[in-house]
């Protein structure tokens, strides 16, 4: 946000987006819920840090990657990052993104992209548009 960018934030929890508001202003937060939030806009990036994707609801995941996917601009990318020791591991990633036309571009084990390596428990994915 601090270098130009429009940077919209959304989480179910009503209390950390106060938190995010009071204490990071400037970036539009929003309480939804990633199943069926709709921004109406897409973005160069759409980011889920924090492990979301292993703290929804078992079943949801195809949804909300769908979901995800269709507010990335065409040429944009969904980077997705969790702990690869929970009930949602990269195949199912992978699955759910080849069924909205996205593919894995790159892959590492940590936000400052070391490799991912066997063994690891946290990735970070950056996928793309299929071409």
């Amino acid at each position: 946000h601090h270098r130009g960018h429009d940077v919209v934030g959304v989480d179910a929890d009503e209390v950390l987006v106060a938190e995010a508001r009071a204490t990071r202003p400037g970036p539009t937060w929003l309480v939804a819920d990633l199943l069926d939030v709709d921004l109406g806009a897409t973005f160069d990036v759409v980011v889920t840090a924090g492990n979301v994707m292993v703290f929804l609801a078992p079943g949801t995941e195809q949804r909300v990657v769908a979901n995800l996917a269709r507010h990335v601009a065409d040429d944009g990318a969904l980077v997705l990052g969790f702990r690869l020791d929970r009930h949602y591991g990269l195949a199912d990633l992978d699955d759910h993104l080849a069924a909205v036309g996205f593919a894995v571009e790159q892959r590492f084990s940590t936000w400052d992209l070391r490799p991912l390596g066997e063994g690891a428990d946290f990735a970070v994915t950056i996928a793309r548009r299929a071409t």
